[in-house]
This record gives C-alpha cells, sequence and structure tokens, in this order.
C-alpha cells in the first residue's frame, strides 16, 4: 500500500506529466538521494543524452531497490539538463522511465553540471511505510 497520494490543486492537475504535490502519510521511510548522473554499469559516460537519462535512471532505481524501494515510491525528483534543446526528448523519456508514476517535480537547465561529459542529473526523495 502506498504512503504516497498526489495533491491535485485544480481538476486540469490530473492531465499533467506530474504531480503539483505528493503527501506522505502514516509511519514513513525517507530516503534522500544524491544526483545519479548518467554513467552506466560499465562506467562509461553515452555521448548521446537519452543514453545518459537512462543510465542516471538505471542507477536512481539501484539506489531506491538498496533501499527496499522502487519508482513508485518517488515523492519528488529534481532534473537537471545542461542543453535546452533536450527539454523535447526529455518528457517522453521521463514518462517512460517512471513507468506512469507522477512525483513532484521540478526541471532545471543547468548551465553545467559537475563534469563537462555530463548532460543529465536527477535527484529524488522516495517514501515508503515503515
Amino acid at each position: 500500500m502506498s504512503v504516497l497520494s498526489p495533491v491535485l490543486a485544480t481538476p486540469a492537475d490530473a492531465s499533467l506529466p506530474y504531480s503539483p504535490a505528493v503527501l506522505a502519510s502514516g509511519a514513513v521511510r525517507t530516503l534522500y538521494i544524491s544526483g545519479q548522473v548518467g554513467i552506466n554499469a560499465s562506467g562509461q559516460v553515452p555521448a548521446d543524452f537519452e543514453g545518459q537519462v537512462r543510465a542516471a535512471f538505471a542507477n536512481l532505481e539501484q539506489v531506491l531497490a538498496a533501499a527496499g524501494m522502487g519508482l513508485g515510491d518517488l515523492a519528488k525528483v529534481t532534473a537537471f539538463l545542461t542543453d535546452p534543446a533536450d527539454y523535447a526528448a526529455y518528457g517522453p523519456l521521463r514518462t517512460e522511465l517512471l513507468q506512469g508514476h507522477k512525483p513532484a517535480s521540478t526541471l532545471v537547465i543547468a548551465a553545467a553540471l559537475a563534469r563537462p561529459e555530463w548532460r543529465f542529473e536527477i535527484e529524488a526523495v522516495a517514501v515508503a511505510a515503515a
């Protein structure tokens, strides 16, 4: 049973690809996840944006699994892109990779990330029943 409930302020909010807010209720465990970047399992950084997003989400899922959680436990995500031209590609990828889950979300276009080859980073907060 999920301890997370979307908070919709208006009827139009239901059609958004994210939740304007997420309420965590009851006895819960909260996981604060550091930024995950697009380094794949072999330690390589894919050159393309999609490859980096997919790798970062795989890393995010690995961290969630280590805490006994999954994508459905994400309450909040913050994504960072370094190129505004990648914005159009990110929305459909995000929808696919979150598998229908709609956490509260923020998207930031940043001038740069910690390493010049990184084009994408995602940090998150997950909440699950205790």
